[in-house]
C-alpha cells in the first residue's frame, strides 16, 4: 500500500516522503496514530504543495539569518530566572525563550533551529550561544555555513 507520511518515521522516512508499505502496517499502525495518510493522486499533490511552501518558508528564515548573522555578534542578551542560592536556576532557558528574548530585546528574528544548545542553559552566569545556518544544497555550492555566537547573560531575578 502506497502512503505518504505526515510525521518523520524512524527506519521508514521523513516527512512527505511516499513510500510503499505493507497493508497490515499502514492501517493498523501509521495511519491511525496520524503518521501517514493514503496516497491518493489529491493527497500526493497537497503533499507536493505542503512541501514547497515549507521549504519556500525554510528558505526565508535563511536568508533572514544570513542578514541578521553579523548583527549577532555584538549582542549581549540579558535573561533573569529563578534561582536557588549556589545559582542553579530551577527552570532552564530553552532555545525559544531566547529567540523570544532576542526579538524583544534587539528586534532579531532568528528560528530556533538554527540555535546550537545541546541542552538548556541551567547557572546564573555568562553563556555563548551558537547560530549556525545549516549546511544545506546553496551552502555546498559555496556560500558555506555561517556561523555568530552571541552572549547570554543570566540573571538570578529578585523574586
Amino acid at each position: 500500500m502506497k502512503i505518504i507520511l505526515l510525521k518523520d518515521v524512524a527506519k521508514l522516512g521523513k516527512r512527505f516522503d511516499v513510500k510503499e508499505v505493507s497493508s497490515g502496517h499502514a492501517l493498523n499502525l501509521l495511519i491511525p496514530q496520524g503518521l501517514a495518510v493514503a496516497a491518493t493522486v489529491e493527497s500526493i499533490k497537497k503533499a507536493e504543495l505542503q512541501r514547497a511552501d515549507i521549504e519556500g518558508e525554510r528558505k526565508i528564515h535563511e536568508d533572514l539569518l544570513v542578514k541578521n548573522i553579523k548583527d549577532l555578534e555584538d549582542v549581549t542578551l540579558t535573561i533573569s530566572g529563578k534561582a536557588n542560592e549556589k545559582g542553579h536556576l530551577f527552570a532552564g532557558i530553552h532555545k525559544d525563550v531566547i529567540v523570544a528574548e532576542l526579538k524583544k530585546q534587539t528586534e532579531l528574528q532568528i528560528d530556533p533551529e538554527f540555535i546550537v544548545m545541546d541542552q538548556p542553559l541551567k547557572e546564573v552566569g555568562e553563556h555563548i550561544v551558537e547560530v549556525k545556518r545549516p549546511a544545506s544544497a546553496e551552502a555546498t555550492a559555496g556560500k558555506g555555513g555561517k556561523t555568530a555566537k552571541f552572549k547570554v547573560v543570566i540573571e538570578k531575578s529578585l523574586n
